[in-house]
């Protein structure tokens, strides 16, 4: 099974039908479609891109279980333990329905529902034409061309990108101070999975998401990519990250380019 190929096809029908939505339903009012099973409004462009997903899949006669963000989890064909793909159909659903220009699909085969099962992974930024994939043993590539980290080491010259975006950002801010009061260049652009794929070509130093509120279809594919790319992520206490794929379960990590970088920032996260 050439399950790279067929994921490729699957980010290129989510891009056809997000072009054609991009030109048309985006300009209309926006109806209340409920919540999804990660626990977030659904938007008319996710559906339709979990359906362009689902829609190659069938196409192969494939037997799989879905674990997506936004429909859950969903069995098809006779035999639906043969492989597990899970998908954030957008990441950055708020950018693209904004206009800004970052956002992805992210998609991730395993062979159990479990993270450290994950074997193929694609995470495609689909305005600007990049794709990043990693086969387990492989390496990991953008557009077809090897990556790997960078070598920064030095925290106050590392551009680290830290997911901000929470309710909870007074108690989490004890945690960050140290780390923020130490580099020039934080950042966050929306879509975090593009962001840790940041980390695996090099284009940041490190991305940082301790608030307990990122899903594990969120991180799937871009964990496999950071790994294979050759860069370092851990849960904030440096133990390895392994969790169930589900649209509710929730993960920290620290995804670093380097192991020495990696051990300043834990250094800091404990405090």
């Amino acid at each position: 099974m050439d399950w790279l190929q067929i994921l490729e096809e699957c980010k290129s029908n989510v891009k056809r039908q997000v072009t054609l939505l991009l030109k048309t339903s985006l300009k209309k009012p926006r109806l209340d479609l409920g919540i999804g099973a990660g626990g977030d409004p659904i938007k008319q462009i996710d559906l339709e891109a979990e359906k362009a997903i689902v829609d190659v899949l069938l196409g192969h006669g494939l037997s799989f279980t879905l674990i997506s963000e936004e429909s859950g989890v969903k069995r098809f064909g006779e035999k639906p333990e043969e492989a597990y793909v899970t998908a954030d159909p957008i990441d950055g659903t708020t950018n693209i329905t904004r206009g800004i220009p970052f956002y992805a699909t992210s998609l991730a085969v395993s062979t159990k529902p479990e993270l450290r099962t994950v074997h193929t992974a694609l995470v495609a930024d689909l305005h600007h034409d990049v794709t990043y994939t990693a086969v387990k043993g492989g390496g990991a590539k953008r557009n077809d061309e090897e990556i790997e980290p960078s070598e920064q080491a030095d925290l106050a010259e590392a551009v680290i990108g830290v997911d901000l975006n929470t309710y909870k950002a007074r108690e989490l801010a004890p945690q960050l101070t140290g780390l923020i009061e130490r580099t020039k260049h934080i950042r966050h652009l929306g879509a975090n999975a593009l962001e840790l794929c940041f980390v695996a070509d090099g284009t940041i130093d490190a991305f940082i998401d301790i608030r307990g509120k990122l899903r594990a279809t969120d991180t799937a594919a871009a964990w496999l990519i950071v790994k294979e790319a050759g860069a370092t992520m851990t849960t904030p206490e440096g133990r390895p990250l392994n969790v169930k794929l589900d649209p509710t379960e929730k993960l920290t990590f620290v995804a670093s380019a380097n192991k020495k970088l990696h051990k300043a920032i834990l250094s800091l996260l404990k405090g």
